[in-house]
């Protein structure tokens, strides 16, 4: 049985070497929030280095049936998995002083009601150790995910509402994930290195991207931000951890998959954990790699066509080739990582009612006060980015108000006269912003966090290149030199949709009419994050006078549970309908038929749908999972209740010849509602 192998396994490991640590080390953590009274100089804290702890737990959502999140398409519905999704946690901590932790999620988007609930769970499991201001929850930004998991309107639409099953999969799993960092807290260090990666993006929004000022463009040549920022964790000499920030959509898979993926960034993950450690199932996590985003609101994975296709017309080589690019180079980074962090880990927190900012003429671009608007997405929204295009009804750009979109946007949301002048020159489609509740969230976090030389800028939305800049120039400026490394965690803690330079804005190409909050957006996250290092600078609290709603009551769905699974007359489940082949070479594709339940009747959290197994040494060793790259399991309902799961193995080239079995775990409802667990198992094969 392989449930929760990895992380008690890992557990057991890592107790023995660490029981000692804790006792010597425990009694001087505090149990304060992170937002420690520690010198605000830059020296270090008295008792010197730090604490470092690494955490992963599973994270992967309903695999079969359930609409995915990021394409918005009705059609596009999970149908198995490539590989499984993840959190992986970073916690640094000073004894007796600060402590912090960065969680990179392999989702579309971090939603506000994911982030409320695990910030409960963390208070309700660690007290006032952790808090909003001191975790950072991101998102790696895949399009290959289950979808439902957030208590906003707008954001479950084309999924059908509401999925339980896939937002407590997620919660969970991230707080399994600190929880592990927390326990695995070990005397060490974090080394930093930068550097530029090209050839792994393109500008997407070339038009708009040129609006901005000449000396802005400048900055960034060949459209892109080529920057890479790699953190390395070590415990005493040993490396256990690795994070690369790098800009770059996870929109390698098309909106035609329909298989649960990490897409790049995930795949990164997955080869340099492999790599740097050789990891098996039974030992995953003593070594752990998270490869998280920035400001990639205009940066696509997609070489060709100005961001419409990969670099081949094969969207898993695509997977592979882009997230290949950014391990090499991150593996780079990290072997050449020698500047070590130190100094006070300090950070500040605030939430901001976006519907209505003031924001001064410092950071308007006509030096005059503005304020921005209740949230609307503008009738270049459906036109879809180019990576994701959507139905052929208006062109990105187009600003004359389309009376199909005018309309059909009136009767599902009535726009108020006072948010289309505010909004302009946005033709407003949607309204999510003035109803009850808001349809997208407009009371956000910002968050700043400091560990040592390095500052981190989380925000809840997807920056583009420029915009985000513009931030972390205007935070370094308040910080006023107390960080020497900047880095925007984008798609952190909420989703709010796109922040685009007014410049952008103006053209109304999809990312500026998913800028939510109209043409200063931007200059309202410049104004309040730059309150918020300033705050951190001079060591001065910031509370939030305002707290964003809770809606986890007030949530729907019309997605029709499991009602029966049932094998075919004279077949149970488990069964093959079709074997493997006798033989395989290395590159062929091992596959093999089995009937099945619906995957949605237990997730395999922690477990595995699928086992590919080698026979050696009088035993069967387990060589490949769901979440390897070589297989994949895919789920069909041939008719009624009867369904089929299909498992694919590709022979990877390095594989040792030998006598291999493919071994389905699955689950079935019965009439009564129970659900049981069988096992199905191939014939044997040969691999030569």
């Amino acid at each position: 049985m392989l449930r929760t192998t990895g992380s008690t396994k890992r557990r057991a490991r890592r107790a023995g070497r660490t029981a000692l640590l804790a006792c010597l080390l425990l009694p001087l953590l505090p149990l304060a929030p992170a937002r420690a009274q520690t010198p605000a100089d830059g020296a270090p804290a008295a008792g010197g280095g730090y604490l470092v702890g690494t955490g992963i737990a599973d994270i992967t959502g309903e695999a079969a049936e359930i609409g995915m999140m990021g394409y918005a398409r009705l059609e596009q519905k999970t149908s198995g998995i490539h590989s499984r999704q993840w959190a992986r946690a970073f916690a640094v901590a000073q004894p007796g002083g600060g402590r912090a932790v960065f969680v990179n999620t392999d989702l579309g988007m971090v939603m506000q009601g994911v982030h409320q609930e695990v910030m409960d769970r963390l208070a309700a499991r660690f007290g006032s150790r952790y808090d909003a201001s001191n975790v950072i929850l991101s998102a790696t930004h895949t399009h290959a995910g289950p979808g439902g998991f957030s208590h906003h309107l707008l954001y479950n639409l084309t999924v059908l509402g509401h999925q339980e099953k896939t937002f407590e999969a997620i919660v969970s799993g991230i707080v399994d994930a600190v929880a592990e960092a927390d326990a695995d807290l070990a005397p060490g260090t974090v080394k930093i290195a930068t550097g530029e990666l090209t050839g792994a993006s393109v500008n997407r929004s070339l038009e708009a991207f040129r609006r901005n000022p000449a000396e802005e463009q400048a900055r960034f040549p060949g459209a892109v931000d080529p920057a890479m920022t790699v953190l390395r964790f070590e415990q005493g000499d040993r490396p256990v951890g690795m994070v690369s920030w790098f800009a770059s959509h996870a929109t390698s898979m098309t909106p035609e998959n329909t298989l649960i993926s990490p897409d790049n960034k995930g795949y990164a993950q997955y080869r340099t954990e492999h790599d740097l450690h050789g990891v098996e199932w039974k030992d995953r996590g003593d070594f752990v790699a998270a490869f998280a985003q920035t400001n990639a609101g205009d940066m696509s994975p997609n070489l060709r066509d100005g961001g419409a296709h990969g670099p081949t017309d094969d969207e898993f080589e695509n997977t592979e080739i882009i997230g290949g690019l950014q391990a090499d180079k991150a593996r780079e980074l990290f072997e050449g990582a020698t500047e070590v962090l130190t100094g006070p880990i300090d950070a500040r927190q605030r939430y901001v009612d976006f519907s209505g900012v003031e924001v001064s003429g410092r950071y308007t671009p006509d030096g005059a006060v503005h304020r921005t608007c209740p949230a609307a997405l503008g009738q270049g929204f459906t036109a879809g980015a180019e990576d994701g295009p959507g139905p052929d009804i208006v062109d990105e750009g187009e600003l004359e108000a389309n009376p199909l979109l005018l309309v059909a946007g009136a009767v599902v949301t009535p726009v108020p006269a006072e948010v289309r002048r505010c909004q302009a020159p946005k033709p407003v489609f949607l309204a999510t912003g003035s109803q009850t509740p808001p349809w997208s969230p407009q009371v956000l976090p910002l968050q700043v966090v400091r560990i040592g030389s390095l500052a981190l800028t989380a925000v809840p939305a997807e920056f583009t290149a420029a915009s985000g800049h513009r931030v972390l120039d205007t935070v370094a400026g308040e910080l006023g030199g107390l960080a020497r490394h900047h880095v925007l965690a984008g798609y952190s803690n909420a989703y709010s949709g796109y922040v685009t330079t007014p410049e952008e804005y103006d053209a109304q190409h999809y990312e500026g009419a998913s800028t939510h909050f109209g043409r200063h957006t931007l200059p309202a996250y410049q104004q309040e994050l730059g309150r918020l290092a300033a705050a951190l600078r001079e060591g001065t609290p910031t509370p939030s006078a305002v707290q964003p709603p809770r809606l986890g009551g007030r949530q729907f769905t019309v997605q029709p549970g499991v009602v029966l699974d049932a094998p075919p007359v004279g077949r149970k489940f488990g069964d093959l309908k079709t074997q493997p082949a006798a033989s395989y070479g290395r590159g062929e594709r091992a596959e093999a038929v089995f009937y099945t339940g619906h995957p949605r009747n237990d997730l395999r959290n922690e477990d595995t749908f699928l086992e590919v197994q080698r026979y050696a040494g009088g035993a069967w060793r387990t060589v490949a999972t769901d979440n390897d790259w070589s297989t994949v399991y895919r789920w069909k309902r041939e008719y009624a209740a009867v369904s089929t799961a299909t498992v694919t193995w590709t022979v990877p080239e390095d594989t040792a010849p030998g006598t291999y079995r493919i071994v389905h775990h699955g689950d079935a409802k019965d009439l009564l509602g129970r659900v049981t667990a069988f096992t199905g198992t191939s014939r044997t094969f040969t691999v030569g």
